[in-house]
């Protein structure tokens, strides 16, 4: 029988860690635990291995950096830098949205089932967290910028979570700017 407040299986005997707990992985880096609400932002600490503190940040990713990374785009090894040791973060619709442009590319015969399957396999493999919308806070934002929900769901994360966008959508970006979130330039 398990002891109360520890993991089942090979980890046996090893506490459970509380949500937002720090811990230390087998590269002695210290890491701070995903919380179960996302709405509050923390930050992720490292202690790297020549003793240096380094600090890593949330960052919105959306969709069109997602696709440039997947399907290799001139900018995809500039958005992998930037996203390497960060957290992602993004709106739960990221997976219908990464659908969606798979079946647009399919219509412009950009992409094959087989490229698609693929590029859906590297999607998965790339570590997000999603965050659920605020849809009172989104209707405004689509309101006042103008645009679709879809795109106003980012912008919606970025707030909250006070975190910088990383995109390549030119309208996003001067949506996010009039609303003063941070942009990281590819």
């Amino acid at each position: 029988m398990e002891s109360a407040g520890h993991a089942p299986g090979p980890h046996r005997g090893i506490p459970r860690r509380p949500s937002g707990a720090y811990h230390i992985d087998s590269y002695c880096r210290l890491h701070r635990s995903a919380p179960a609400d996302l709405t509050n932002a923390f930050p992720v600490v490292q202690l790297s291995l020549i003793g240096f503190l380094e600090v890593f940040m949330d960052i919105i990713i959306d969709t069109s950096a997602l696709i440039a990374v997947i399907v290799g785009e001139p900018e995809r090894n500039r958005i992998v830098e930037m996203a390497t040791n960060n957290t992602l973060i993004g709106p739960g619709s990221v997976p219908w949205e990464i659908g969606n442009a798979f079946s647009a590319m399919f219509k412009q015969n950009r992409l094959t089932l087989r490229e698609a399957q693929k590029g859906l396999a590297i999607f998965q493999s790339i570590p997000i967290r999603y965050m659920e919308a605020n849809f009172d806070n989104v209707l405004k934002l689509s309101k006042n910028a103008n645009m679709y929900a879809y795109d106003a769901y980012f912008l919606d994360c970025a707030v909250r979570r006070k975190a910088p966008l990383l995109t390549l959508d030119l309208n996003l970006k001067m949506a996010a700017r009039k609303i003063n979130i941070e942009i990281l330039e590819v």
